[in-house]
């Protein structure tokens, strides 16, 4: 199944039947490629993978550094989706998934049928200031393969790749490091909330998330570490398509809107 190019933000499976529009966000550095592979494990869903700037094929544009503006481009330039939507977001991304949605309802437009987030703390717990963004490309990669892995050893060994793993990743790096959460009403949105058993997110940090909805939540970890979606896909996509098989997709439709923004827990978040 070939992906075609959506506008410059997305990467998309074909059309087909499907019933929900499934947005994913990568992790920090990640790209659209993470979720390519999605586009036939989860059903009647069409995958958008999201592409930032200054990454794959926008690799010549420069990279969003702010979580406000970052979700301000998105709606920008994303058209809306044909009837219902969800979010996936893994790491960043769930912080990313979650200030969208937020901005949606900020503006008073259609919300996704349901926001499914990934090894990344509620966002409103307390985090120590980080400043992996300001250190130099060796340390910055370093320091991000020791904490949470996920950088393939062929980008590691090549001068070139290195240089452009540590362009996204300070970016992303940045977007998360001066991040501030703002209070807000909780989403009017259910969420599904996934990590891994041996990730450094704990699972208290993982079930806070229940306080940001005011509809159902559910928590549920896998074996493995930060990238444990990568360990056992299998098991993920049914999960997932548990969840997003489960929403009730009534009266939603679009994607676009606002911002909120935070940062918090006693120790640097992942990426």
């Amino acid at each position: 199944m070939s992906a075609v190019l959506s506008p410059r933000w997305l990467v998309s499976g074909p059309p087909g039947t499907a019933r929900l529009q499934l947005y994913c966000f990568a992790h920090g550095g990640g790209s659209a490629a993470e979720y390519l592979r999605w586009t036939r494990g989860l059903g009647q869903v069409r995958t958008h993978a999201v592409q930032l700037p200054g990454r794959g094929p926008r690799l010549a544009e420069p990279p969003l550094t702010s979580m406000r503006r970052l979700v301000e481009a998105f709606l920008a330039e994303v058209p809306p989706a044909e009837g219902p939507f969800a979010f996936f977001g893994h790491s960043l991304g769930a912080l990313v998934s979650y200030e969208i949605t937020r901005a949606l309802v900020a503006e008073g437009r259609p919300l996704p049928a349901h926001l499914v987030v990934s090894a990344h703390p509620a966002p409103h717990l307390p985090r120590r200031a980080g400043q992996v963004h300001r250190l130099p490309d060796d340390r910055l990669l370093d320091t991000v393969a020791g904490a949470h892995g996920g950088i393939p050893d062929e980008v590691l060994a090549s001068p070139e790749l290195r240089g452009m793993a540590a362009a996204a990743l300070r970016a992303d790096y940045q977007v998360l490091e001066t991040y501030t959460w703002r209070p807000a009403a909780p989403l009017p949105v259910p969420v599904t909330v996934f990590g891994g058993e041996e990730d450094a997110v704990t699972s208290g940090e993982l079930e806070a998330w229940r306080e940001h909805t005011t509809e159902r939540a559910t928590v549920r970890r896998f074996p493995g570490g930060h990238f444990y979606l990568r360990e056992r896909p299998a098991h993920v996509l049914r999960a997932l398509a548990a969840a997003l098989g489960s929403t009730s997709a009534s009266g939603t439709s679009g994607v676009s809107g606002g911002a909120g923004a935070s940062g918090g827990a006693d120790r640097s978040g992942p990426c």
